[in-house]
């Protein structure tokens, strides 16, 4: 259960980040580990710009929206009852609002689909969610608005020339508030239709 602690509301605490020109530039970007990623899960990159990406199909527990504290909080009683161990990323599915996006539901993923069981439980539906093609932009920082709608406009520039046709938007968080938040790696994702 130690590893629960990399996550806890500390991750979802919105900030930004702001720089000035006396700043040293920015180290290389590495993403820092605090959990294991799902069976067949790709580690997070290349670092801002855009890329394709295809995920493999995996079991993860939803919770609706109720604030990312509410819903982090839910999920975290959810795989803490039943045993189920912490992995990486924790994925926020996102919907558009006017030219931002907002969170519409969190999960968290299971190691693979061998784990827990799918249905509703409470709260928390557990689902097996299949193999997707996505475009993939990741950042090391926070997800400050400023930063989200960057990785936004670089895929939706992406969509546009490749003449991709997008489903959802879906936000990952790799780091906990333990990991310093210029270290934190995001991964925004806009899953493709088939």
């Amino acid at each position: 259960m130690k590893k629960f602690t990399a996550f806890l509301p500390g991750l979802f605490l919105l900030s930004s980040c702001a720089t000035t020109a006396e700043e040293k530039p920015a180290p290389t970007p590495a993403y820092v580990s605090e959990a294991p990623l799902p069976k067949g899960w790709p580690a997070p990159g290349p670092y801002n710009e855009v890329s394709t990406k295809t995920l493999p199909a995996y079991r993860a527990a939803f919770a609706k929206a109720g604030g990312r504290g509410s819903s982090f909080w839910t999920l975290f009683m959810h795989i803490q009852k039943n045993e189920i161990p912490m992995t990486s990323p924790v994925e926020m599915s996102m919907t558009a609002k006017d030219t931002s996006l907002e969170m519409a539901s969190m999960a968290f993923l299971y190691q693979s689909e061998e784990v827990g069981k799918t249905g509703q439980a409470g709260a928390v539906e557990v689902k097996d969610v299949p193999k997707a093609e996505v475009l993939s932009y990741t950042w090391q920082g926070t997800d400050s608005k400023d930063n989200v709608a960057r990785a936004k406009a670089a895929i939706d520039a992406a969509l546009a020339e490749k003449k991709l046709t997008l489903d959802r938007y879906r936000l990952l968080g790799y780091n906990g508030p333990s990991t310093p938040k210029q270290k934190a790696t995001w991964e925004l994702q806009a899953l493709l239709k088939k």
